[in-house]
């Protein structure tokens, strides 16, 4: 018996010490402008202003009028709002409080509403919502935890994961169980969940997930623990009977040599493809959500899986174009067709480009331009390769479509009309300028566009609903509205780019209705 409570005792003594986190950032380059995504891992280093000087003894204070002080209300238990997000105003352009009018409800409500985000300046406005610097709803501080919690949740569901994980540890980890929740989904597809189990052993009550639980035990070596943990939720059935299974392979594998593979399950969440992971029964991410192809881009995956992983997700907006380009030019291809000729076309045109040879670039533009359409990826090589592009003296075709590839890059003001003009060219150049166009060519949804730039008709709902505080909103009823005219609606497309220049999102409108007219999609 004494035996028994030693063991128990020394259990109860075993503690984990938090790692602390190192934060570092690089000064903002002044080049051109960077979607928010790109920004977060350049923001300027913040100083922490030192505490106020004390008064003077000789200066008592004074009151300057005979009315009485400002009296401030606040409830008991919360403090003033709270300004919690990842890009700064001065580079979001939106206010602190615009979600000051909305109910966290009606936000999250909208969020889960939202149509699949194709245009890409459509996801790009999304994302500056989403991380942009707010302050809670109607002043609340519970309403401000409970939308940075939906927030990190749409950053995960678009497999924004690096964003996502800044979200949450800047609203608090340890705030209640569902923000450590959060944040050990994050943490466990990116591969960093020792950070959360270390915490977990300080504060076990962030959690009631038993498999969480068992993991951390294992993740520190403590196997008596996890498997003590193991047997008493196996026995009292507090897990699903797919994950007792599961949970028995990871902490037993010797017993189940030579049996027969765990069927996958219908839905997958971060921990299980985790264990399914560690027992070597690693499932493909194809099919699952944006989300788990970030695991793919870490070295346990091969470079093909990390290849697709990175298509997929910069194709979504969720992976820095950089980073893209890194994993692209990583090493030469293996074999041919498919995702290897297009990994070859670029890279012939990035070596061309280098030489600054006209010729060595006219050959190698369009190969590399088709392999980008093929994927989908036309922002992300224009956002790339634009400002390299734009001195080099090309000719004809190659020309022009130099030209079309500046406009969707972030230096798309900077493109004239040409020599000789194109009818084309003259009508988006002038969309790139915000001005009304001349001339309505034959391209897709031009009246719509010139309409918006020439005779705008933004939705008076949204402008009014912009006005009474609830500017977020308006922006999510806009963005729906912008993807409902990028697949085909003319009035919806008309009005959408109305309403975001009547907003003061002139920069979405331009650039939307620049992809709207180049992009080619089904």
């Amino acid at each position: 018996m004494m035996r028994v409570f030693r063991q128990i005792s020394a259990l109860c003594l075993i503690g984990w010490s938090v790692l602390g986190q190192a934060q570092t950032s690089a000064q903002a380059q002044n080049a051109a402008p960077l979607s928010v995504i790109e920004w977060l891992g350049q923001q300027p280093k913040v100083e922490i202003p030192k505490s106020r000087p004390p008064l003077k003894p000789d200066e008592a204070p004074v009151a300057k009028t005979a009315l009485p002080p400002a009296v401030t209300v606040t409830t008991l238990g919360e403090g003033g709002p709270r300004a919690i997000g990842l890009v700064p105003t001065n580079v979001t352009g939106l206010p602190l409080d615009l979600w000051a009018g909305s109910s966290v409800a009606e936000i999250t409500t909208l969020f889960d509403r939202l149509p699949d985000l194709h245009l890409p300046a459509a996801r790009a406005l999304f994302y500056t919502l989403l991380l942009a610097e707010a302050t809670a709803p109607k002043g609340n501080a519970s309403e401000g935890d409970a939308l940075a919690l939906a927030r990190v949740s749409a950053l995960i569901d678009a497999g924004a994961l690096d964003p996502a994980l800044s979200l949450i540890e800047q609203a608090g980890v340890a705030t209640s169980p569902d923000h450590f929740d959060l944040w050990m989904q994050v943490s466990l597809l990116l591969g960093t969940e020792d950070r959360a189990c270390t915490l977990l052993g300080q504060k076990p009550f962030l959690t009631s997930d038993y498999s969480v639980r068992i993991l951390c035990a294992a993740r520190a070596g403590n196997w008596d623990m996890a498997a003590l943990t193991f047997g008493s939720a196996q026995a009292l059935q507090l897990l699903p009977p797919e994950r007792l299974a599961l949970l028995d392979r990871f902490l037993n594998p010797d017993l189940f040599e030579g049996e027969p593979l765990l069927p996958t399950p219908r839905t997958m969440d971060a921990i299980g493809f985790r264990m399914f992971e560690a027992i070597g029964e690693r499932p493909q991410t194809r099919m699952l959500p944006p989300a788990f192809a970030v695991a793919d881009l870490r070295d346990v995956a091969g470079w093909k899986a990390q290849l697709e992983a990175a298509e997929r997700l910069t194709r979504i907006g969720a992976l820095p174009d950089n980073r893209f380009l890194g994993i692209y030019t990583h090493r030469e291809p293996a074999a041919s067709g498919g995702i290897w000729d297009r990994v070859e076309a670029l890279q012939r045109f990035e070596t061309a480009l280098r030489t600054q040879s006209a010729d060595a670039v006219s050959k190698t533009l369009r190969p590399a331009w088709q392999a980008m359409q093929e994927a989908e990826l036309e922002v992300s090589f224009a956002t790339l390769y634009a400002d390299a592009l734009k001195p080099i003296d090309l000719q004809g075709s190659v020309a022009a479509l130099r030209d079309r590839i500046l406009l969707l890059s972030p230096i798309y003001e900077s493109v004239g009309a040409g020599e000789p003009p194109s009818p084309e060219i003259v009508f988006l150049a002038a969309i790139a300028s915000g001005e009304a166009p001349s001339t309505r060519p034959d391209i897709r949804q031009a009246d719509a566009i010139a309409s918006a730039f020439s005779t705008p008709t933004p939705r008076q709902a949204l402008i009014d609903q912009a006005q009474n505080s609830n500017l977020g909103m308006a922006i999510l009823h806009t963005i729906a509205l912008l993807e409902e005219g990028a697949n085909g609606d003319t009035a919806a497309l008309r009005d959408a780019l109305s309403t975001l220049r009547a907003l003061g999102l002139e920069d979405f409108a331009r650039r939307a209705a620049l992809q709207v007219s180049l992009l080619e999609r089904n």
